[in-house]
């Protein structure tokens, strides 16, 4: 098991962007949560194994329909979220 943080640029908030990442997130029965960032950017804590993982990612880069993906910034993270996958407010 492994833990990711993403940090996902582009036009990604306010059309469904969080709702996206943590319906797949579910579906590949990831930990985690996902939230808004002040700055504009979405925020992704995920924990899985590595290939699940890597299946999230990919799906991110993509998003829902109206949302145009800059970027993700993939990187390791130590935290160990609580099991299940929630959408946070924005921090």
């Amino acid at each position: 098991m492994k833990t990711i943080r993403l940090i996902i640029s582009g036009r990604v908030q306010g059309v469904g962007y969080r709702h996206f990442a943590a319906g797949k997130a579910r579906l590949l029965g990831l930990d985690g949560w996902v939230r808004n960032r002040l700055d504009g950017t979405v925020e992704v804590l995920a924990r899985g194994e590595a290939a699940v993982l890597d299946e999230l990612v990919a799906a991110c880069r993509l998003g829902p329909p109206a949302a145009i993906v800059g970027g993700i910034d993939s990187r390791p993270a130590e935290d160990v979220p609580a099991p299940g996958f929630i959408q946070r407010e924005t921090a």
